[in-house]
Parts: C-alpha cells; sequence; structure tokens
C-alpha cells in the first residue's frame, strides 16, 4: 500500500511539473540538471541527455522546485556564430536592355556585431524572381581571392578533391536547394527545434551564415557549372543545425551534435561559432569525439590582437582553431590570438593557434540560392576543414590525426618565424 500511494504521488509531480510550463510561471531558460534519475528526465522534459545529467527547458517554477529537491541546476552556456561582417551581393543576369539598379541598406547583423549588407534587386518589378524569365544568380568570382590563395594558384578555374569524405557543419542549416550545393548534400538535422531535440531531414538556413561555410568547405559550382568552388568540390556535407535563426547556439545542441556526428561516420567537423565560455558539455563531448577520431576544426575568434583571446571550442588541443588573413596574407587585426610564445614550439596545446587561413571578404553561397561577401574567422575555419577533407589520410591507422600532421607539413609562415601566436604553423596552401 505505502508503495503504491509513493508511486502516486511521484506520478502526481511528474504530471504536474511537465504540464507547468503552460501556467507560464516565468520566462523559461535552458538549464543542465545533474542526475541521472529516470523520474525527474520524464517530469522535467528532458532534452538532451548526458552521462552526468540532461539539458532541459525549465520555468522559475520547475527551477525553484528541482532546487527545493536538492537538484544541482545551471545554465546552460551560449555561443554565437563568428561573422566579423557581412555583405550580400546577389548578381542576376538580366535583358540586355535593361540595367540594374543597386539598392544599398543597413541591417543589424546574425549576431553581436554589425553588418553592412549590399543587395542587389532579384528582377526588373523587384518581387521574388520569376523563373522564367531570370537567369541564375552568379557569383562576381567562381574562384575568390581566398581559394586563388590555397591553391596557390591566381589563374585557377576550378577546385578539386574530397570524394568520400564528410564533412558536419555545425552552424545556423544550410540551404541545400542552392544550385551550387545541391550536388554535395549529406545528411541534414536540426538541433534547435524546441518541439524535438532532434529533427532528421530538418536544417533550412534563414540566418545565411551556415550556408556560407558550407560553401567555403566544398560548393561545387552547379551542375551548370557556373557558380562558385569551395576547396573540395567532391566533398559530402552534412549539415546540423545547431544555432538559431538569431546566429546563438546552446553548448547543449552543440555537445549532442557533436557526439552523433562521432556515432554517424563524420570525418571531420566544422565549428565556426564560439564563446569565452568553457562549457563542460561540449568539453566531454569534444574529448568523445576526439576519441572516435573525428577532426574537429573552429574559429579562432574575432578579439585580436589581443593576446591568449581564442574562443572555445577552437581553445581546445583537441581542436583545430584557425585565425583569418586577408587577400595581402596578412592577419587581420581583429583575429584572436594564442598562446603559442608561451608554450612548447610547434606541438598543440590548449589555447593555441594552429593555423592561418582566408577570412576576409570571402565571397560564398547565401540562404537565397544567392552570394554574400563575409569577414570573420567563421570564415577562414572551412578553408581548413575543406583542406583536410582534400588531403583526408585513408590509409593511416589514425586517418584524423594523420591528416592534421599532414596539413603541418604543409604549412608555411605568415606572421614572424616559428610557432608565433597569430598563425601557428602558417597558411596551409595545396601541395604541386
Amino acid at each position: 500500500m505505502f508503495k503504491l500511494k509513493k508511486l502516486t504521488i511521484f506520478t502526481f509531480l511528474a504530471l504536474f511539473l511537465m504540464l507547468t510550463p503552460a501556467l507560464a510561471f516565468a520566462d523559461s531558460g535552458r538549464f543542465f540538471v545533474k542526475t541521472t534519475s529516470g523520474f525527474w528526465k520524464v517530469a522535467l522534459g528532458a532534452r538532451h541527455v548526458f552521462d552526468a545529467g540532461f539539458s532541459a527547458e525549465l520555468n522559475d517554477f520547475q527551477f525553484r522546485f528541482a532546487k527545493i529537491f536538492g537538484l544541482e541546476v545551471e545554465e546552460v552556456d551560449i555561443f554565437n556564430v563568428l561573422p566579423e561582417s557581412v555583405m550580400v551581393e546577389e548578381v542576376i543576369e538580366q535583358k540586355a536592355s535593361e540595367v540594374a539598379s543597386d539598392v544599398v541598406s543597413q541591417v543589424p547583423a546574425s549576431s553581436d556585431v554589425g553588418a553592412e549588407v549590399e543587395v542587389k534587386p532579384e528582377n526588373n518589378k523587384g518581387n521574388k524572381p520569376d523563373n522564367s524569365d531570370v537567369q541564375r544568380i552568379k557569383p562576381s568570382d567562381q574562384t575568390p581571392w581566398g581559394i586563388e590563395v590555397v591553391y596557390n594558384n591566381s589563374e585557377i578555374a576550378s577546385t578539386s578533391g574530397g570524394f568520400n569524405v564528410n564533412v558536419a557543419v555545425l552552424d545556423t542549416g544550410v540551404n541545400f536547394d542552392h544550385p551550387d550545393l545541391s550536388g554535395v548534400k549529406g545528411t541534414c538535422f536540426d538541433f534547435t527545434s524546441p518541439v524535438k531535440a532532434v529533427k532528421e531531414g530538418s536544417c533550412g538556413d534563414k540566418n545565411g551564415h551556415g550556408t556560407h561555410v558550407a560553401g567555403i568547405v566544398g560548393a561545387n559550382s552547379g551542375a551548370d557549372g557556373l557558380g562558385v568552388y569551395g576547396v573540395a568540390p567532391l566533398v559530402s556535407v552534412s549539415a546540423y543545425k545547431v544555432c538559431g535563426n538569431n546566429g546563438f547556439c546552446f553548448a547543449d545542441d552543440i555537445a549532442s551534435a557533436l557526439r552523433h556526428a562521432a556515432d554517424n561516420g563524420i570525418n571531420v567537423v566544422n565549428m565556426s561559432l564560439g564563446s569565452d565560455a568553457d562549457s563542460s558539455l561540449i568539453s566531454s563531448a569534444v574529448d568523445y569525439a576526439f576519441s572516435k577520431g573525428v577532426l574537429m576544426v573552429s574559429a579562432s575568434g574575432n578579439d585580436g590582437p589581443f593576446e591568449n583571446s581564442i574562443d572555445f571550442p577552437a581553445a581546445y588541443k583537441e581542436v583545430v582553431a584557425v585565425g583569418a588573413i586577408n587577400s595581402l596574407i596578412e592577419i587581420t587585426e581583429w583575429s584572436s590570438r594564442g598562446n603559442n610564445l608561451k608554450t612548447e614550439p610547434f606541438v598543440v596545446e590548449d589555447g593555441d593557434i594552429e593555423f592561418a587561413l582566408p577570412g576576409e571578404n570571402i565571397e560564398s553561397t547565401w540562404k537565397d540560392n544567392g552570394y554574400a561577401i563575409l569577414s570573420g574567422t567563421s570564415m577562414a575555419s572551412p578553408f581548413l576543414s575543406g583542406l583536410a577533407a582534400k588531403y583526408w589520410q585513408f590509409d593511416a591507422e589514425d586517418p584524423a590525426a594523420a591528416t592534421r600532421e599532414f596539413l603541418h607539413l604543409l604549412a608555411s609562415d605568415i606572421d614572424g618565424v616559428g610557432d608565433d601566436n597569430a598563425s601557428g604553423f602558417g597558411l596551409v596552401r595545396v601541395s604541386e
């Protein structure tokens, strides 16, 4: 009888706590609850389950109730995508007799950094394009300056490589309807849905950042050959939507996506996102993915030129931290710096920058099937991810480690001699 009463009481409590979000006690927030109890997972509506507990959306009442019962509850850290600036440029061929006029406007960025956006009209009516009389949007350059630099060829007309390599882009989603990306589509997951923790087949990008990053990794110019080229156009790009349309990303969504990627055949993970916060959820997920042989690449951050300014997860030694250079092959002022001069030379340690790749005024694919010019270490990171795909060491015992070491061998000094704070091993270029 006692056990029955106890079960009844706990069942009532669970149902009550599950229904409280509808009672609007207070605004909800994302929290990590440190318990492995199945009861609390059900009662508080677990979102992602980890070894030490689970994440959940809790309102004020649920939070207080959990604390009363002695549960350890903490807020989930928030990360964000890392563009320094954005310029959107749509180029549409019109009838020979027409002359397009530019429309320039200022809009807020997807993160806390301002953005300048230049938009050209989509057609002569200024409305949504009618595919019957508007031709395909084309980039201003099929092989932008960043591609010329990493391929060490100013006359390059196309790129190559990446076949049978799976790269996951953990970002704001990817627009695989873009003609330059439809041929490289891999799997597609949404970790940001408020309804379901992981939605397969859903990864739309209303921000644009993730689509831009994916294009740098592996845009293939489209079936018509008129679009832009990424570093490794034969790659398979999987979209892991871990950031919302506003560019903000919860650490539990990122951590869950990392673990999912590690368990599902992903070779390279690109994370053009970051935070000053050292999240235990992400740190644990990084360790897990590293143990599974995943090569993780991340933007170092846009907090330069200050020493020791690398964001997480790039600051972890298990993750390749990438800084940014401009078209003059110089480190940008805003690219985050590491601690390389205080650590052992040419040995990757926590807080070290590892490489520097093109990151300023980078043209790539955009959310509306057009193209955009963005700046930031967010753009430099996918150049390295693309190179990793191009040179993936399939035959090695540990392909990820071997690929990382091979990229070290391809790198050349940029800023000073040796393993410096701004560029680490240096700029990686395609070997002849």
